[in-house]
């Protein structure tokens, strides 16, 4: 028989399981204080919600990742703000069909764990939920050597809310000359950030990052950083008025504004 522990069998295959209860010990407080009164208990196998106060709910649910800006926050040692983006990129889409964000899962994947850089990643998670009033009541950190690389990292969310049926915004209800209003983004959002990174050559030279633009008043980091805007707090108020709502995400006006469009109807845009 071998004569080694469980443990140590698997920190010989490059797993160390013992970090990896220190990570959660990390994730569960901060998740904790995020809770509505609506969760039911933690630690079990799955996690639990009790839905209350609404007549006739519909569930919405929605799951998203940062993608390749990622690679920007490892570059500069910055992950909260990718935690931010998660979570909020996840309430914008839900809010497209008027729900109210209710709990909220992530996903982190690294080739070794890495406690600081994964708190800094719950830490923005954690803020943005509670922004919105959305409860952390789970996710996964898996350590994969072998799949990522050492600097490497995935990070993924999902999220669940709620609205009242009667109340579901689907577009259905659009009508020729209706008005369209546009929100500003903060930045790229977390979109188009491979061909960013191939405009200004990071990859080749992430030093570039580093360089100050005065017509930005920051750096390009810090540019490409900006978090993906939360619009759930402004637009809110207005839900009972609106028709449609397309989150512009991956494929731009052209691939998502037709997404609320009933069929027939188009769009004018005007700046």
């Amino acid at each position: 028989m071998p004569r080694f522990t469980h443990n140590k069998a698997y920190a010989l295959a490059g797993v160390d399981i013992n970090l990896a209860d220190k990570v959660k010990g990390i994730v569960a407080r901060q998740a904790q204080s995020t809770f509505r009164p609506e969760v039911i208990g933690s630690g079990f196998f799955g996690s639990m919600f009790q839905l209350k106060g609404y007549d006739n709910p519909v569930l919405v649910s929605s799951t998203d990742g940062v993608g390749t800006k990622l690679k920007i926050a490892s570059l500069l040692g910055k992950n909260d703000t990718v935690g931010i983006d998660i979570v909020n990129h996840c309430v914008n889409d839900i809010l497209c069909c008027g729900a109210e964000p209710l709990f909220f899962l992530d996903y982190i994947a690294m080739a070794k764990l890495r406690p600081e850089q994964i708190e800094a990643i719950i830490s923005g998670i954690v803020q943005a939920c509670r922004e919105v009033g959305c409860s952390l009541i789970g996710g996964e950190t898996a350590e994969m050597p072998g799949i990522y690389s050492q600097e490497s990292y995935d990070l993924v969310g999902f999220i669940v809310g709620v609205v009242e049926k009667k109340n579901i915004i689907d577009g259905s209800s659009i009508v020729p000359d209706d008005v369209i209003l546009g929100l500003p983004s903060s930045g790229l959002h977390t979109n188009g950030y491979s061909l960013a990174r191939r405009v200004f050559g990071i990859d080749a030279n992430p030093s570039r990052l580093n360089k100050f633009y005065p017509e930005l008043g920051k750096s390009l980091g810090e540019e490409l950083l900006q978090v993906h805007h939360c619009y759930y707090p402004q637009i809110k108020p207005a839900l009972p008025l609106i028709k449609g709502i397309a989150h512009i995400t991956g494929g731009g006006f052209i691939g998502n504004i037709p997404r609320v469009l009933p069929q027939g109807l188009g769009a004018h845009l005007h700046k």
